[in-house]
């Protein structure tokens, strides 16, 4: 029963959020998706509602890498893929959307990689 409530409150948390976050074409949103397994990351134009990037740790570039590693080690290679990604698209500065997830552990190291791999924001 806790394990309901507690995601309940997440929604809740992230739509409160979603209120005051939005992504634009100049300044997309990366969004921040985690289950006990894998992290998703995606940077998402919400005025088109189009997905412009994404990376996580099912894609086919980071499973050879991301195996035998822990969790924040793999949230950081996807941190790091997802602004790779965003910078060859031509996407420097976004909005940081954490999901209505505590901004520490695989959501702060995954926003951590992405800032030193030259995103801003």
């Amino acid at each position: 029963m806790a394990r309901a409530k507690r995601s309940v409150a997440r929604l809740r948390r992230h739509a409160r959020v979603r209120q005051k976050i939005f992504g634009t074409a100049a300044r997309p949103r990366l969004n921040v998706y985690r289950s006990s397994e894998h992290i998703y990351a995606q940077v998402i134009d919400d005025e088109t509602g189009h997905t412009l990037v994404s990376a996580s740790t099912i894609d086919r570039e980071l499973q050879d890498k991301a195996s035998g590693l822990t969790k924040m080690e793999q949230a950081k290679l996807v941190g790091e893929l997802v602004a790779q990604r965003a910078l060859a698209a031509g996407i420097a500065t976004i909005v940081f959307d954490r999901g209505g997830y505590p901004y520490s552990g695989r959501v702060k190291s995954l926003a951590e990689a992405s800032r030193e791999a030259g995103l801003q924001f």
